[in-house]
């Protein structure tokens, strides 16, 4: 039985890590502009890769895949209950989607969601991660690719990892990242919505 202090420490740091802005602590260590004034005003990857250019897009996709990697991976090795290694693999996401440091706004989570995954179920992690870059190489629309990637996600976790507490987390991730598409979703529909590589943002 894992102690419920332990469990609530690391939510709280994961909590944390997860709101943690990477796109604007690079872009502001860089000398770049605030990806929260600027282009799709998104603190996340692709908005950043638009904006100021591969180097502090790659590096944004680092942090935030990483900060879901890291807390994925540490409760791993240091809980046993699935639901509390779930719970703890779920905060850094939530931090993500609503930052304490940014007035609990943030991005659309899909690089930490991703991180969580591949720090507690690394198989389903990368077949989520080849979904979401085959779909962009396919479309070129990164919300698509996301949106390809955890649509998939509840299917996949049913198939490999069939057990309540991570079907109901795939679930809850997948809602959560299709809620924060919603304007993506539309733009989708319309036809409106950019492409990798054009500069108007999405």
């Amino acid at each position: 039985m894992d102690h419920t202090g332990l469990i609530i420490g690391l939510a709280v740091c994961g909590y944390l890590l997860g709101g943690v802005p990477f796109g604007v602590v690079i872009s502001k260590a860089m000398g770049l502009p605030d990806p929260r004034t600027v282009g799709s005003k998104n603190v996340g990857f692709t908005n950043v890769l638009r904006v100021s250019g591969k180097k502090a897009g790659i590096l944004t996709l680092i942090g935030d895949m990483g900060k879901g990697w890291v807390m994925g991976f540490a409760a791993m090795q240091l809980l046993q209950d699935e639901w509390a290694i779930l719970i703890v693999a779920l905060a850094p996401f939530l931090g993500h989607l609503f930052s304490p440091f940014l007035g609990f706004k943030g991005g659309k989570g899909v690089a930490t969601a991703l991180g969580s995954v591949l720090g507690v179920a690394p198989l389903i992690g990368l077949l989520l991660l080849l979904a979401w870059i085959g779909a962009v190489a396919l479309w070129r629309y990164s919300s698509g690719g996301a949106l390809t990637a955890f649509g998939l996600f509840p299917v996949v976790a049913a198939l490999i990892h069939p057990t309540m507490s991570f079907i109901l987390f795939s679930a809850v991730v997948s809602g959560l990242i299709v809620i924060k598409h919603k304007g993506n979703i539309e733009r989708l529909w319309k036809g409106t919505e950019s492409k990798m590589g054009q500069g108007r943002p999405s």
